[in-house]
């Protein structure tokens, strides 16, 4: 998990807990808000609850009046349209109420069903079907329900007492309203049937009474001023009247004539009612404004602690944001730098204090310096110990690494002047082996000192090794380019075993610039000395030359035991890219070999044969690659060549495909050492008939001390050979006192000899008798006599996997050849078909 999900995870956590603890905190005073605003509703609802009781009471007192033919329809109808304007008012303020106490429910219950029978009952009116005590009484119910819902709210959950007191007097006041209201239909129902009845006479002294006690409970819960609303109001003209003519029906006994005519009672009735119901809608007012106050206080409380809480809250998340901002830019700055300098500045670094001569003569700790700090910024917090903790590492991590490239270097100098030292002294001893092997007449100690000069041969590519591990060359420069075969007949002089390498088909025209001629020889003998080392000592080692397009591959086939799949990898990557270390004493020559390849772009690739074994392929590219220095052609009789000396003829070479097949070998000498070309020895301008690289009187070996010659200070004397010194073509060690004549050259194959292409579009070569390199005599030293022939080794059949093989590499040409970039395919494997 990265670290900014760490640190949201990590402020999350507290943060929760604190949302938590603020929605508790914020609860009462929320809800609180929430009931006060729901009581607000209610009380606007009892404003239109007191509106509509006293239009019920209106109409009721109409239908009275209607009933007992104190007056027309008209005034009944018009009453009734008030009271349904009043219903739906009342009715719209009820749908907007949330919640509403049980008491209060339960009247509103009542209230819509007897709004429901309206109706029903003003018909009976308008019939006069029904007698007024039921008129009355239906109305009654109605009223007091209403009264009941005013009264009921008052016990609402969170109501304060004050405001639930307040209610509870606005209640009352409706109360004493509805008494007046009763005793007035009272008083009309009296004076139809001709006098108090004694229950109508106690019902009117019951309706005094009760409007006196709700005045009184009116006057206990309000406050002082809704009792000087009160009073002030019923104290003029109007309400002293309506007392008046109340006084003087109350006088009145039963079964008497009351005084007060319908009129004049309905007149004043009417106007204490006004009367009352002005002081109940100031009333009903002062408790919403009291309630709204109440509402809108609590609301503010409420908003702002919640907008305290969010504020907090809010505030707490930009902080955490921006230090954690803070915090991942920093360790985003330090990861990126870590990446920079474990994936890029480390590397590079270290590349560059791998070269040679990387530290210019500085110290480890001013190349340390000089690299900087990969971590810019740093601070007196635990990051920044960090950035600082990560640039001393670095610091010493490049101090380290240069200190070891110090170490290396003066290793790499102490190795070449080692190297140096030994190529010197073997100089000396192949001088010393010339001036012996010039008066040996011997065959066998001539033999011995062939052998030892050989020895000197490898001892001599043994230090060139070491040299090209220390990061210097040779320093041979050659004025002429050479002939492939030629460089392919040197490499294998540099080993212990040429004489198990045969060359296969090497395409004519094929030739190596005079700059890569000592390189590729090298890199052939490394891999001719490896093929040779792990492979039966009864085996030979083919290898085989041919051009793709601008390129060239040489192929080194050995029947060995094979390479591992993985090791093979890992020796691939070696070769693809060289190590700049020293390198494993055990696999040197696989570190030589990248390393050269490395100089001139050349590819080493190591392959799987078909067969036991390995395929060795160089690819030489086009820079390294000339066109092959022309060579005279004998003519087909002349097939023999005899020497000036010795009068031994040898066979000029026949191409010869893979092992397994008649092959040529290299031409030995006397006593097992390998005999040189008469053309190799020419291509340096040299006479002499004996060819090896790694000597200085050869052509490839003309300038071999001129990278020694700077070691100490001092320089070695040519040691070249003067033509003719010692015979007709013949070198220092290319005769035995008459015995071991110069070998003749070794001919590419003309182009001449394809014939033509088969019917699968695969060129044809002309047959030829495979013939053997020539040698100087027997290998347990014999002479030869003059005018004799090497005998022919007889040809050997071809079988399946053979034929298979050269035929599946034709395939390979054709199709490389055809590949439109010009490279090789990345086929590593071919799949050889089993005939």
């Amino acid at each position: 998990m990265k670290i900014n999900r760490r640190l949201v995870l990590l402020v999350t956590a507290p943060l929760t807990v604190a949302v938590t603890f603020a929605i508790l905190a914020l609860a009462p005073a929320t809800n609180q808000a929430l009931q006060a605003n729901r009581l607000t509703a209610m009380v606007e609802a009892a404003g239109s609850a007191g509106q509509l009781t006293h239009q019920l009471q209106r109409e009721r007192a109409a239908a009275t009046a209607f009933v007992s033919r104190q007056t027309d329809a008209d005034t009944f109808r018009s009453r009734a349209d008030a009271t349904d304007r009043s219903i739906a008012d009342f009715r719209e303020r009820v749908g907007h109420l949330s919640e509403v106490p049980g008491t209060a429910r339960n009247a509103l219950d009542r209230i819509e069903r007897f709004i429901d029978e309206m109706p029903a009952l003003r018909a009976q009116v308008r019939s006069g079907s029904s007698t007024i005590s039921a008129l009355a009484f239906g109305y009654r119910i109605v009223i007091a329900d209403l009264n009941g819902y005013r009264d009921g709210i008052a016990q609402a959950d969170g109501v304060d007492a004050d405001i639930a007191d307040r209610i509870r007097a606005a209640a009352a006041l409706s109360e004493a309203s509805e008494h007046t209201a009763q005793q007035q239909v009272t008083v009309m129902r009296a004076q139809a049937a001709g006098g108090f009845t004694t229950a109508s006479q106690r019902t009117f002294d019951a309706a005094r009474l009760g409007y006196t006690e709700s005045i009184g409970v009116m006057f206990d819960l309000g406050p002082g001023e809704w009792r000087t609303w009160l009073e002030r109001t019923l104290s003029g003209d109007r309400a002293l009247e309506a007392r008046k003519l109340e006084d003087e029906i109350g006088r009145t006994g039963a079964g008497k004539d009351l005084a007060v005519t319908p009129k004049e009672w309905q007149t004043a009735s009417d106007n204490r009612q006004a009367l009352l119901r002005s002081v109940g809608e100031r009333v009903d007012k002062a408790v919403l404004a009291m309630v709204s106050d109440a509402r809108t206080t609590l609301m503010w409380t409420a908003g702002a602690e919640v907008a305290l809480v969010v504020l907090t809250l809010v505030v707490a998340v930009v902080v955490a944001i921006r230090l954690g901002r803070v915090m991942i830019r920093r360790l985003r700055d330090l990861r990126n730098a870590a990446h920079t300098v474990a994936h890029t500045g480390l590397p590079a670094v270290m590349n560059e204090l791998s070269q040679p001569g990387a530290l210019r003569g500085a110290t480890p700790e001013q190349v340390a310096l000089r690299t900087g700090d990969p971590v810019a910024t740093t601070g007196q917090d635990e990051i920044g110990e960090v950035g600082e903790a990560f640039n001393a590492v670095h610091h010493e991590a490049v101090r380290l690494a240069a200190q070891q490239a110090y170490a290396h270097e003066q290793f790499a100098e102490t190795l070449v002047g080692v190297a140096r030292r030994g190529a010197r002294l073997t100089a000396v001893m192949v001088s010393e082996l010339d001036a012996v092997q010039r008066d040996e007449a011997d065959p066998a100690r001539m033999k011995t000192l062939f052998a030892l000069d050989h020895l000197a041969v490898r001892m001599e590519r043994n230090t060139n090794n070491l040299l090209v591990l220390g990061g210097y060359g040779n320093a041979r420069v050659r004025s002429a380019d050479v002939t492939c075969s030629t460089v392919i007949v040197a490499a294998a002089q540099q080993i212990e075993r040429f004489d198990r390498v045969s060359l296969g088909v090497i395409e004519s025209g094929i030739g190596i610039t005079a700059r890569a001629v000592h390189d590729v020889a090298h890199i052939l003998a490394e891999l001719l000395d490896n093929a040779t080392r792990y492979s039966p000592p009864d085996k030979q080692v083919g290898v085989a030359v041919w051009r793709l397009w601008d390129r060239a591959v040489v192929q080194i086939v050995d029947e060995g035991v094979g390479i591992p799949a993985e090791r093979r990898a890992a020796h691939n990557a070696a070769l693809l890219e060289p190590q700049t270390g020293i390198g494993d004493v055990r696999s040197m020559g696989l570190h030589v070999v990248a390393r050269l390849a490395a100089r001139h772009g050349i590819v080493v690739e190591l392959r799987d044969s078909s067969g036991p074994g390995t395929i060795a392929e160089v690819t030489l590219p086009a820079k390294v690659l000339a066109l092959a220095p022309r060579e005279e052609t004998p003519r087909p009789q002349d097939t023999t060549a005899e020497d000036h000396t010795g009068g031994a003829r040898y066979e000029v070479p026949g191409p010869v495909a893979r092992p397994g097949q008649p092959v040529r070998r290299l031409p030995t000498g006397a006593g097992g050492r390998p005999g040189v070309p008469a053309a190799a020895a020419g291509v340096g301008g040299a006479g002499a008939g004996d060819y090896r690289p790694g000597r200085t009187d050869t052509p490839l070996g003309a300038d071999r001390n001129g990278a020694d010659a700077g070691a100490d200070g001092g320089s070695e004397d040519d040691r070249r050979t003067p033509p003719g010194e010692h015979g007709s073509g013949a070198g220092p060690r290319g005769r035995e006192h008459g015995a071991t004549p110069a070998p003749h050259p070794v001919h590419e194959e003309p182009p001449s000899r394809i014939a033509g292409v088969s019917s699968a579009g695969l060129p044809l070569r002309q047959r030829g008798t495979p013939q053997q390199w020539p040698t100087a005599g027997r290998r347990d030293g014999g002479e030869r006599r003059p005018g004799t022939t090497a005998p022919r080794p007889s040809p050997r059949r071809r079988d399946s996997r053979q034929v298979s093989d050269v035929l599946a590499a034709y395939a390979q040409g054709i199709n490389r050849s055809t590949n439109h970039r010009g490279r090789s395919t990345t086929d590593d494997d071919t799949e050889r078909t089993k005939k």
